[in-house]
């Protein structure tokens, strides 16, 4: 077997809220530079950015990062990392770590879900973690955003003043700006990954086409993270869009979803589709590779720590 071995015993609530949270940090720091190519592929358009950048044009995932690295610097591509990294703290460990037992509470304790069932325990934990942690994607897309030239003003400098200073200026709805689409999102997001992590994993052992060890990890990752990112992406693009607006450029979510429709055509919906899969389909391998086996390796160090008392 590839990896560790499943525990016989099932993990406690904080050893998955622990490990989730974790994983995500991990799977955060090897992809970072992938969500940032996303954030400014889906933001291109925008008035604000086309005056602050009239010379620069992102080509694809990979054109992004090169333009980039060569007009910002190579750090440009790690702006927000910090708040990315509280986010995920905050938002992994609730939306993951939380999935099974609330699974759990709507099936009374029962085994083996409904698909129905599953839907509402993912968007369940995704809006309850979008709840607690919106602030923190607001200061890391915001980081993301904004450009590292000379003559175009920073908007912040530091995380903690991100946080201040979008309190001052906007209030507690700036922190939570964009909190609708962003539940919308990752309750889309939340559902579609773990239901279909769920099940792809499922059908693998039912089927006895791999053992529960890291290929048959790799393989349900990479299918939830496609599969969620054409679910996903166009609330995706809306969410960015508005939650980096200054105030007063869009009325609502709904009114900045019109304005792309209406000026830059439904494409818009799906800028950076490539660069949301390339992230999503390596964050989920990462994540959930990690997750599963950060689990086993606490249940090991519990259990020797138990043998030993």
């Amino acid at each position: 077997m590839v990896g560790l071995k499943p525990s016989d015993v099932p993990p406690p609530l904080g050893v998955k809220v622990l490990s989730a949270g974790t994983a995500a940090c991990i799977a955060d720091l090897v992809t970072f530079p992938l969500d940032t190519a996303k954030v400014r592929l889906q933001i291109q358009g925008e008035k604000a950015v086309v005056d602050a950048a009239k010379d620069i044009r992102y080509r694809g995932v990979f054109g992004t990062i090169s333009t980039m690295v060569r007009t910002e610097g190579p750090r440009s591509l790690y702006n927000g990392l910090v708040a990315g990294l509280q986010r995920q703290m905050a938002f992994a460990s609730i939306r993951i770590g939380l999935y099974d037992n609330v699974k759990s509470f709507y099936t009374g304790g029962k085994d083996n879900p409904n698909v129905g069932i599953r839907i509402l325990a993912g968007c369940t934990t995704g809006a309850m973690a979008v709840s607690m942690a919106q602030p923190t994607d607001v200061v890391k897309v915001r980081f993301q955003a904004q450009m590292n030239l000379q003559g175009v003003a920073r908007r912040y400098s530091g995380t903690m003043q991100a946080y201040r200073q979008i309190f001052h200026h906007e209030g507690l709805r700036g922190l939570w700006k964009g909190t609708l689409p962003n539940i919308t999102r990752n309750a889309l997001v939340n559902c579609t990954e773990l239901v279909s992590y769920d099940l792809i994993k499922e059908a693998i052992l039912k089927h006895k086409l791999m053992s529960d060890n890291l290929p048959c990890h790799f393989v349900s990752a990479f299918g939830a993270g496609f599969i969620t990112t054409v679910i996903a992406s166009p609330v995706d693009v809306v969410k960015t869009r508005y939650m980096n607006s200054p105030p007063g450029q869009y009325k609502s979510a709904i009114n900045c979803a019109w304005t792309m429709m209406t000026k830059e055509g439904p494409t818009a919906f799906y800028k950076g589709f490539v660069p949301s899969f390339l992230r999503l389909g390596s964050w989920n391998i990462v994540m959930f590779v990690s997750f599963e086996q950060l689990k086993r390796a606490m249940m090991v160090s519990r259990n020797k720590i138990e043998a030993t008392m």
